[in-house]
Parts: structure tokens; sequence; C-alpha cells
């Protein structure tokens, strides 16, 4: 089964490099005209076409602290919570060439009186696409995406770590397609995309967790056993991927942020899509104060969710949301005109 998978998805990519090197041969003698078009079309709002980097970065930083004292209706004594969201990215236009780079990060931890100190969001998510036009709308070019995590993440009461930095850790490369709608709006399309999940732990690995390949062991009848085969401490999947990202100011001092992922596995259950999609909705109260509403969903039938420290039971819905008020900072510089 696998071989056949495999076979189906290099001939796709073979027909797709053939049919993209016979539509660019076709369009080449029109290409002064489609650039000519491409600067003077309405697509929604023009396209920014200045030339040049132009980069930004967009910071905030929540604070929620709470205390009770002979408090009749019970509560912890005391509360302290702390997020912080960073959101950089640095953008390149010159010509047809168009590169883009991302890179958020997030952290947070809560202590209470009762449970100590822990943490409440942890992930870093970088990201470039490179994209070269060859008709107003479309470029072919390349995505890649590196998400992990800082520290270590626990099954609480602190019984266990199941998780650190890169463990889990998702690394993806695609070829394909970008309709470029406008500045606000995109959607990437890959046929062939290479998928690798990392877990640099081998107590981790040997579990199965995160969908890598589990230790086998030949277990005796005085109860010990020998280790047959070594777990792998990465799993590759190749396979078709699309990625929807949209980013605009919907009301005034609103600006929604999202983008959704998708991945089918060629290899391995192709039926079965991977699902990642966050979001940030941001209301801008002022200079200095912001309202955000930060939302993540995660489906991965490979991934098993922790039960105890026993073990774990299957693939869920995973999902994430924090609300904050606080202080927030946004740094955008463009290209002179």
């Amino acid at each position: 089964m696998k071989a056949s998978w495999k076979g189906v998805a290099l001939w796709l990519m073979l027909g797709v490099c053939l049919w993209g090197s016979a539509w660019a041969q076709q369009d080449i003698t029109h290409l002064k005209k489609d650039i000519d078009y491409f600067e003077k079309a309405k697509i929604g709002q023009p396209l920014d076409t200045l030339e040049g980097w132009r980069e930004g970065a967009m910071v905030n930083l929540s604070l929620t602290q709470g205390t009770l004292q002979n408090w009749a209706a019970g509560g912890d004594p005391f509360s302290l919570s702390i997020n912080g969201m960073s959101s950089l990215f640095a953008n390149y236009r010159k010509g047809n060439a168009r590169w883009d780079n991302a890179l958020t990060m997030a952290y947070g931890v809560q202590k209470t009186t009762s449970t100590g100190m822990r943490k409440t969001d942890d992930n870093f998510d970088l990201s470039s696409k490179y994209g070269y036009r060859f008709s107003p709308k479309w470029y072919a070019g390349a995505l890649f995406d590196l998400r992990s995590q800082f520290a270590n993440g626990y099954l609480y009461p602190k019984d266990s770590v199941i998780s650190h930095a890169f463990a889990p850790a998702y690394a993806l490369l695609a070829l394909g397609f970008n309709w470029q709608y406008n500045e606000h709006f995109s959607l990437f399309l890959s046929p062939m995309t290479s998928r690798l999940t990392i877990v640099a732990d081998r107590r981790l690995a040997n579990l199965g967790a995160y969908g890598v390949d589990s230790a086998v062991y030949e277990y005796h009848s005085d109860g010990t056993r020998t280790l047959v085969q070594r777990s792998k401490l990465a799993s590759y999947q190749l396979g078709a991927y699309l990625s929807a990202q949209f980013n605009q100011q919907v009301m005034p001092n609103v600006n929604w942020n999202t983008r959704l992922d998708l991945f089918s596995n060629y290899l391995k259950n192709p039926q079965n899509i991977k699902v990642y999609w966050i979001s940030v909705v941001g209301l801008k109260v002022n200079q200095l104060i912001t309202v955000t509403l930060n939302t993540e969903l995660i489906y991965d039938d490979d991934v098993r969710i922790w039960q105890n420290k026993e073990g774990v039971y299957g693939p869920r819905t995973q999902f994430k949301e924090i609300l904050g008020v606080g202080f927030s900072y946004t740094f955008t510089r463009k290209p002179d005109s």
C-alpha cells in the first residue's frame, strides 16, 4: 500500500512539473502584458507593489492578579497570570518575486496558592514562503514551516514530562502554487509536501508519542525484556497541503489574523485530514492597550492525548483559547515609495 501511494505521489509531482513548465512556456510572450495588467488591476484591494523589504512586529503582554483574604465564598488567596505574545514579519518584493517570512512566539504562566506555577501557553511558529509570479494572481513557489515549543509540558500534578522543546516539533516543506487575492488573503496549494514529526526525547519516543514508531521489546517468562527495535525519533509523511491566510481590519480598531492549514498523508490514512487553525482577534483600545483573543484548534489522528502517567488514549480535537487585556506595541516599516 505504501509503495502504491509513493508511486501515485511521484507521478503526480511529475505531472504538475510538466504542466507548470508548459504553462510558463505558453505565457512567456504575454508576460509583460500580464505584469502591466497586474499593476493596474483592482483585485479586492491592490497588491502592495513597492519593491524592497518591509518589516514589522507586534508585541503584547497581559497580566492578571488576584488576592482573597478571609473570603467566605472560598478561593485561592493569591493568583497571578502572565501571558506574552509577539509576532514579527519581514517581507521582500522585487519584480515578480515575493518572499514572506513570519515568526510567532507565545508563552504564558499562572501561579496560584494551591497549584503553584503552571504553564498556560507555549509555542513558536516560523514560516517562510517564496513565490514567483507567472500571472496576475498566481505565484509558483515553496513554503517552509517549523512549529514547536520552548519549555517542558507536564501532566499535572507534575507526574511526568509529556512534551518539551522539539518533542514534538513539526517541520513542513511544500512545493506548489500561491493564489494572492490581495495583500490580506492568500491561498497556498501543494500536491507535493514533505512533513516531518520530530520527538527529540527517547522516553517519549519509546511510548510512540505524537505518532512516531515506538520501541519493540521481546518479553521473557522471567519478567525481563529485550529490546528488539529502538524507537524512531521522527516520522516522515508525504502528502497534499493547503494553507489559507487572512489578515485585515474587519471593524474600526478590530483586526483579525487567521490561518488554516490542512494536510493529507498519502502514505497512511489519507482520508484523515490533519487540521491546524490559529486565529488572533485584536481590539485596540488606544495606542498602548489592546484586548486580544487567541484561539488554536488542532486535529491530528497520529497524536494520542495523555490520560495519566501510565499511558494515552486516542486522538481528540485539541482547542486552546486565551483572552487577555494588556500592553501592546506595533511597529511597521515599508520601503519608500
